[in-house]
């Protein structure tokens, strides 16, 4: 059977779900998507309007490849439907030179030629005047960085998928993935079983459920994000990029599209583990607030410490953080995209076309030797 022809499952329409969907229909596959909600819902990870885009990377430089091949396809994606899905300001990495992820920044900027300025301190206080930085602090303006937009890239993947021929069975949880004798997936449903060629499993944070006997862990854990509005208004020219700190007390941070707010995240370090992901406890307490507070009255003496808003979301991480992505020991026609760790937004529509080249052809070019599932022993 030609890779046009094939029939392909794609489970869970979300962050990486729906943009698998895109890039199996794109290539002309028969593609039915399956998502207990419905595309861009705010019950799991793909939420709070906005995520970094960065091209520096400070956990890992090997992903660098694998954002340059996200980036032409985050253009490809905006130019096919016509919305802005990504807005390129600039990011602010910042921390203490000698930090272990500032080095990893500046080791990948070195091998991958990547564009970049380093901004001193006298310079920050004029040109960045927002941030406060500490004495010994290296910052890096990563230039090809900004940000994406969750909610509407999913739903926007999603429609484009349908365009091409995708057809999505919202408010469908999948039971049941299983490998076929002889070659090929069941899908079950409550309500009904379909037989594809080949499955995409993207299932966010119920990876446990629906896949119990997984040889690799993925703990998934409540991440909050806090939105922050300023003492002052901005001058409408000031430079407002998107920033990530490092070090002692480490969190990222992404202005508002309409400028009026900054929104704070954390590491994972500061998440709850959830233990069921279908009852996750959106009440926010006041003592999970005091990380947030710290870092803005010491580093972000602009804004007032007390949020305005907050959100809960779910993130999966493996114990390495990286990711698992290929396929299911002894099914090949199975791929699987699962604890992204709270790292793989920005490169999602990569880990789509990722995940169409296995499910069609067995097969990638893109680099994840570091990150596939193929004779991958620990998480």
């Amino acid at each position: 059977m030609s890779a046009a022809r094939k029939r392909v499952a794609v489970v869970g329409v979300g962050t990486m779900g729906s943009q698998a969907a895109w890039r199996l229909a794109t290539r002309g596959a028969e593609v039915v998507g399956y998502d207990r909600f419905a595309p861009g819902h705010d019950r799991s990870a793909a939420g709070g309007e906005t995520r970094v885009f960065r091209s520096v990377q400070t956990h890992d430089g090997r992903y660098v490849p694998l954002v340059r091949h996200a980036d032409a396809l985050w253009k490809q994606l905006q130019a096919e439907t016509g919305r802005e899905l990504r807005r390129l300001t600039g990011a602010l990495v910042m921390g203490p030179a000698d930090d272990p992820e500032i080095r990893t920044v500046m080791d990948g900027i070195a091998e991958h030629g990547l564009d970049h300025e380093v901004i001193d301190t006298e310079a920050m206080t004029k040109r960045f005047p927002q941030f406060r930085v500490d004495e010994g602090d290296l910052v890096v303006l990563d230039s090809h960085a900004g940000f994406v937009r969750p909610e509407l890239t999913v739903q926007t993947a999603a429609r484009r998928a349908e365009e091409l021929g995708a057809r999505i069975r919202r408010y469908t949880p999948v039971r049941e993935v299983t490998p076929v004798a002889g070659g090929g997936v069941e899908i079950r449903t409550d309500t009904d079983t379909e037989r594809f060629d080949a499955a995409v499993v993207t299932p966010g944070p119920w990876v446990g459920d629906l896949l119990p006997d997984l040889p690799w862990e993925v703990s998934v854990y409540r991440a909050i994000s806090a939105w922050f509005l300023p003492h002052e208004d901005h001058p409408t020219d000031a430079e407002r990029p998107a920033f990530v700190r490092c070090g002692d007390i480490p969190f990222y941070g992404i202005p508002s599209p309409d400028g009026l707010a900054v929104k704070l995240g954390l590491p994972q370090p500061h998440h709850k583990p959830v233990e069921d992901p279908n009852r996750l406890n959106r009440t926010v307490a006041p003592e999970e607030l005091e990380a947030f507070t710290t870092a803005v009255r010491r580093h972000l003496p602009g804004l007032n410490p007390d949020p305005v808003r907050l959100s809960v979301f779910m993130e999966g991480y493996t114990d390495s953080t990286r990711p698992l992505v290929g396929p299911l020991p002894g099914c090949d026609d199975i791929v699987l995209l699962a604890g992204f760790s709270g790292q793989g937004f920005k490169i999602s529509p990569a880990m789509g076309d990722i995940a169409a080249d296995l499910a069609l052809e067995g097969r990638t070019s893109q680099p994840i030797d570091f990150i596939t599932t193929n004779g991958r022993t620990a998480a």
